[in-house]
């Protein structure tokens, strides 16, 4: 009886460790459509953005590392959503290189592509670097390019906020 008990206990701390590991370190990739509200908020800015957010240091790090890693050294595609870190609401998001900054296009169904230069995924990573260097807790925000008008924004905020 005691074996027993020992090892449900044993079980659902590990369950607990596994949840707790999966909720609370996982940065979030979320599209939000309507920031107006339905005109509500007429000068809302921008009305549509995808955001990444809730993460720590080492998943902001990590995220730069991917993208040094198969834009800048390789040129290669790569799916945001589909990071092991990270937590897709309810889009995905694919980085890509372009001979210019053309910015992020939804695609199909909450399927976005980002396609920038080398030097606008060189920003990028300038603007998420901040993130890194902070001794005390991660707060703030930075737009990660500069999008023309009918583009989406992307907003990088371990909070979620702007």
């Amino acid at each position: 009886m005691r074996n027993s008990v020992s090892r449900k206990t044993s079980c659902i701390y590990e369950l607990a460790a596994t949840y707790h590991t999966l909720s609370c370190l996982s940065m979030k990739l979320e599209f939000l459509d309507d920031i107006t509200d339905n005109g509500k908020h007429p000068y809302a800015d921008p009305d549509k953005l995808i955001r990444i957010f809730s993460f720590d240091q080492s998943e902001a790090e990590e995220l730069i590392n991917v993208i040094q890693y198969w834009i800048l050294n390789k040129d290669e595609p790569i799916d945001i959503s589909a990071l092991s870190f990270v937590q897709p609401i309810n889009c995905s998001l694919l980085f890509e290189v372009s001979p210019n900054d053309i910015g992020i296009d939804l695609v199909s169904d909450f399927r976005f592509v980002c396609r920038l230069s080398i030097d606008g995924y060189k920003r990028m990573i300038g603007y998420m670097s901040a993130f890194i260097d902070q001794k005390s807790e991660m707060n703030g925000y930075n737009w990660l390019y500069d999008p023309s008008l009918e583009k989406v924004d992307l907003l990088f905020s371990p909070g979620g906020t702007w």
